[in-house]
């Protein structure tokens, strides 16, 4: 047939060969979004002002806001005193929080500002479904799955961690890399150098994803640009920062808890047959329905799952702690690639689960969210401020402000704001002015605070200045 005989609305409506699909609106996803955000933020308030904070980090990275904020060199003392936290883990993308930090100089706009990222990436993933799927009500859901993911809410039960950069600049990573928006995709991955040191290795799948699309020299480029970076971080900037002169971490994969050396071919074999490590990897894939698999897109997650299975530190096994939060955006948004993908595919009954896997997902990830950390905002007693709250807090009004305190973990991100702090354990070369102690948080009970804080501190005596069933404050006369 003759194409000026055609009628005029073949051609018309026929899209150009390389355009992409329309945008999605974003007045919905912002309004999940704002949920979303709500919730995190609600748990993690809730989870400070009561004193559950589960570890030292949220001290460790209002200390080291605090610094920036302050136009200081960011010394975490609550690691050692004078402590360089660079020389710990490179993550100098938390001064970009300082600006936040001089509103509301409180551990607690970290915690918000946690909460708005990973709700940022929600828009992200949620909006580019419906792009990619053409559905509004696949993009909603996927917002919901994804908001909801256990990776998500274990980060934010963890409290602020420096990954919560990570997971919306590779949510608009994956996004471009999905519309072959070629040079978005290298300059939103590129920044993640400066998140922590292991997200060089992230940055060189970028380039290996690049590459397998067709972009040779862009990905090797990019793949040979992360590698450096990795290398770079973890063998002179971590090293030159440290007092010891090297990575630490490296020990997490050659010793176990005990401080024994392992071979690497020991470390290899645990690493296989750890039930643990595989739990993770199915539930992680098995939120997907597994079809993130036929998707390039996962190979994002390789770097993160290939130091977490050698680590001999068993925090890094599980769906615990804040580890898979920057997974998640990956896996989701590969979903999403390989949905649209098994469209075209000659297999009929990967066609039909391509057209199932999103309702699929979604089931899937609320009802895990029935055992996950959010569910705790539906009990009352949530909210509930007992003895040993009023008991803590007291504790940290009996320390004047200004004063360098060395403190327990419930303490110490309460005391980072207007507070010099040390904890209890590092604190070996400086005498803090008050010591503020959990007595129930030793493996004995403490009846005499005074003779624990001339062990803790021989060259100094200290005397109590307020005392509750739960706390010990002393101070140094």
């Amino acid at each position: 047939m003759d194409v000026r005989n055609r009628p005029a609305a073949d051609t018309a409506d026929a899209p150009p060969p390389d355009t992409e699909p329309s945008p999605a609106p974003l007045r919905p996803y912002l309004i999940v979004a704002a949920v979303l955000c709500g919730l995190y933020f609600l748990y993690s308030w809730v989870q400070y002002s009561h004193f559950r904070t589960p570890s030292w980090d949220l001290g460790i990275f209002g200390q080291s806001v605090r610094a920036y904020a302050e136009f200081r060199a960011p010394v975490v003392d609550i690691k050692g005193p004078g402590f360089l936290i660079l020389g710990d883990h490179f993550s100098p993308v938390t001064a970009l929080l300082a600006p936040l930090y001089w509103i509301w100089p409180s551990p607690v706009s970290l915690l918000f500002a946690q909460a708005a990222l990973f709700a940022a990436s929600a828009v992200v993933v949620g909006r580019t479904a419906q792009q990619i799927l053409g559905s509004r009500a696949a993009g909603l859901a996927l917002t919901v799955a994804y908001g909801l993911s256990w990776g998500l809410q274990e980060a934010v039960k963890s409290d602020f961690h420096e990954i919560a950069f990570a997971v919306p600049m590779l949510a608009l990573a994956c996004r471009a890399l999905i519309l072959g928006r070629w040079t978005a995709a290298v300059a939103w991955s590129l920044p993640l150098v400066l998140v922590k040191e292991d997200m060089g290795l992230t940055v060189s799948m970028v380039g290996a994803v690049l590459f397998v699309k067709g972009r040779k020299r862009l990905g090797a480029a990019v793949a040979a640009f992360g590698a450096a970076a990795f290398a770079l971080t973890v063998l002179v900037l971590i090293p030159a920062a440290s007092r010891a002169g090297q990575y630490d971490y490296w020990a997490k994969i050659e010793k176990t808890g005990q401080g024994t050396e392992t071979s690497f071919g020991q470390v290899v074999a645990d690493a296989l047959t750890s039930g643990e490590r595989w739990e993770m990897l199915v539930f992680l894939l098995g939120i997907t329905g597994f079809l993130a698999l036929r998707s390039p897109l996962i190979l994002l997650v390789l770097p993160t799952l290939g130091w977490r299975f050698l680590s001999q530190d068993a925090n890094h096994w599980g769906m615990h702690w804040h580890y898979s939060a920057i997974l998640m955006p990956v896996v989701f948004l590969a979903l999403v690639d390989a949905a649209r993908a098994v469209r075209t595919s000659p297999r009929a009954w990967l066609v039909s689960y391509g057209k199932v896997v999103v309702p699929v997902a979604t089931a899937v990830a609320l009802v895990l969210a029935a055992n996950l950390p959010l569910r705790e905002l539906l009990r009352s007693e949530t909210y509930r401020a007992d003895a040993r709250v009023a008991q803590a807090r007291a504790a940290v009004a009996a320390v004047p402000d200004g004063a360098s305190v060395e403190a327990d973990v419930p303490l110490l991100a309460h005391l980072t704001a207007d507070h010099r702090v040390y904890w209890v354990g590092t604190a070996k070369g400086a005498t803090p002015d008050y010591l503020a102690l959990d007595l129930r948080g030793w493996s004995q009970p403490v009846s005499d605070p005074v003779a624990l804080a001339s062990q803790l501190h021989p060259e100094a005596r200290y005397a109590i200045v307020h005392r509750s069933e739960g706390f010990v404050v002393l101070k140094r006369q």
